[in-house]
This record gives C-alpha cells, structure tokens and sequence, in this order.
C-alpha cells in the first residue's frame, strides 16, 4: 500500500516564511531599556522626560550638554575656558589612548561656564561620565577652580552637578592635589559671602565627594545616587562586615544628615532657582 504525505495548504492567516519581512524594523537608536523595570521606553519620550523611565521613576545618566541645556535658561549658557583639555603630563602609559577615545564622547570631564537659573545669574559646571568616568584630573580642578575665583570676583552663586569615579590615577599626585586646590577656591568664595550649591548624581564617589562635591552650602542629590568615598565591596572586605542593601545611596546619605534633599530631576532647576532667591539673589535685567 502506497502512502501519500498529507500537506495542509496555508491560508493567509498563517504565518510563512516571508512574513518577517514585512515586520517593521525599528532603529535601536529609537528605543532604550530601563535596567530596573525592564521597560522598553521610547528615546523621544525619554527626552521629554528628562531621561527619566516613565514607568519606575529610574534615573538615566545624563551627558552635561543635556545638564546644561535643563538648567539654563533657553540659549543663556556661556562657557568658559573651553581651550583647556587634559594632556599625558606624566607619560602614563596607555593615557595618551586612552584621553583620545574619551575626547571622542566628550571634550572634556566638566564643563565651567556662567548662565541664567529662574533668570537668576550663576555660574555652573557639570561633570561629565562620558569622559573617563568624570574622574578628576589637573584640567578638572583647574577649570572649577577658576569658575569659583569668576564666582568670587563677580559675587555670584555657584551650582555645580557632580558624577565621577574619583581622582584620575594617570596623573597621581597632581590629580590627588586637586582635591585641596577646589577646596581652597571654595573656602575663599564661602567667605565672601557668597551661595555654593551641589547637585549630586550617579555616582559620585573618591576624591570628588571628599572634596567640593560635600562642601556645598546646600547639597541636593538625585533618587538613588551613589554617594561615597570608597566603593561599598572596599568597605565589605576591610571591615569583614555585611553592608545594608540601600548603603552609600543619596536616601541613606541624607538619612545620616551628609544631604540636604533628594529631588527628583523634574523639580531640580525650580528647586535649585527657588533656592537661590530665597538667598538673596535677583533676576538679572532683561
């Protein structure tokens, strides 16, 4: 007996092999996962949101040129000492390479410059993760060191945005003096009277935070940054102690009385421009 292989025909209800063809393909510029809530966000309604899921509430790192473009006001910002980038001052091996794929996402790891908050005239500097990780060179305490003596001289306030994973190794102990160059330039602006503001974000750590990162007047921090001097599995392993979940985050950091407030980066520019006039600041004329 012969037996014949019964085909059932397909209709046009089922799928075939052509059919993912006509699915529609969408960039992967277009769409973003969130790492907490593993939703799958569109980048146009990230942007809107000031990189923030619209789902969990979880914070993006920002780049500072989108910083700068959220807190000043319209084309307000002016920067200054552009010209000044980090160099391989001690012939750190590998550096050299190192600085030119980080110059490739940024020009530099903080951008200095004076600007319109609430229409009040401040000089601001924001940290940059893009390049090296914000880690502070010679180039970055020079810069903000020079934005506080502007500060200073023109007796205006100053809010900086922090991200950074400490003092950058390549240029040892030159990088390690920053910490005491920035520290200094703070004081002398303190002195005068003057408002410091700092907006901590993810992560904020090593010798920035022990330094003008946690000297501001009036410290602020975004949800659940990262706040620390040294990283939380360093602290595990030299104390032989179990650590709590939430340590070394801005909300058990403002807990434990070093921040003033976690806000959330929707209310940062009203709350920073709030806080500058109830010092005293005024409207710059129009």
């Amino acid at each position: 007996m012969d037996f014949f292989a019964f085909v059932k025909p397909k209709n046009e209800l089922e799928s075939s092999p052509d059919a993912k063809q006509n699915v529609p393909f969408v960039p992967e510029e277009m769409w973003m996962k969130c790492p907490k809530c593993n939703t799958m966000l569109l980048t146009t309604d990230m942007e809107e949101n000031f990189n923030v899921c619209t789902r969990c509430g979880h914070h993006f790192r920002m780049s500072s040129k989108q910083r700068i473009e959220m807190f000043a006001d319209g084309e307000s910002f002016v920067e200054h000492d552009a010209e000044l980038t980090s160099s391989n001052i001690l012939d750190f091996p590998g550096y050299d390479s190192k600085l030119e794929k980080a110059k490739q996402k940024a020009k530099e790891s903080v951008i200095c410059g004076e600007c319109l908050i609430g229409g009040v005239k401040t000089v601001l500097c924001v940290m940059e993760a893009g390049f090296m990780m914000g880690s502070m060179g010679t180039v970055t305490g020079e810069k903000i060191t020079r934005a506080f003596e502007y500060a200073t001289e023109n007796r205006l306030p100053v809010v900086i945005c922090t991200v950074s994973g400490g003092a950058r190794m390549q240029e040892g102990i030159l990088s390690l003096m920053q910490m005491a160059k920035t520290s200094g330039a703070v004081k002398r602006h303190s002195d005068a009277g003057l408002l410091y503001i700092t907006v901590l974000t993810d992560p904020t750590t090593g010798g920035v935070t022990a330094s003008f990162a946690m000297e501001g007047d009036i410290i602020l921090a975004e949800p659940n940054t990262l706040v620390a001097f040294a990283g939380p599995r360093v602290i595990e392993q030299t104390m032989r102690q179990k650590l709590p979940k939430d340590f070394q985050t801005s909300e058990f950091v403002m807990q434990k009385g070093f921040i003033d407030a976690v806000v959330s980066r929707d209310k940062l520019k009203s709350t920073v421009a709030k806080l500058l006039k109830m010092h005293g600041y005024k409207e710059a004329a129009q």
